[in-house]
């Protein structure tokens, strides 16, 4: 099934005191693609128009993956850019 139009994936994270250092965690994210961002969220993922649901669900495998062991809980919310019209 493919998403109509760019998508955005924003991530928030919250940190522990005992698990990793919030630099090494916004790094490791932007190794993947992410971008740091201020206000609501903490960095956000920037699709092709070519993104499907599984894409969406693999990414977020990857970030379960990167994040695992780091003691940081992380939502991920994927959504429609502003300028698109779907």
């Amino acid at each position: 099934m493919v998403m109509a139009g760019a998508m955005l994936t924003y991530i928030t994270i919250m940190f522990s005191s005992d698990g990793g250092r919030p630099s090494d965690i916004f790094n490791a994210l932007h190794n993947m693609g992410f971008e740091p961002t201020t206000g609501n969220y903490d960095g956000v993922f920037k699709w092709d128009k070519r993104a499907t649901l599984d894409d969406a669900i693999y990414l977020a495998d990857r970030v379960h993956i990167t994040l695992n062991g780091t003691g940081a809980i992380f939502k991920l919310e994927t959504v429609a850019e502003a300028n698109d019209t779907c």
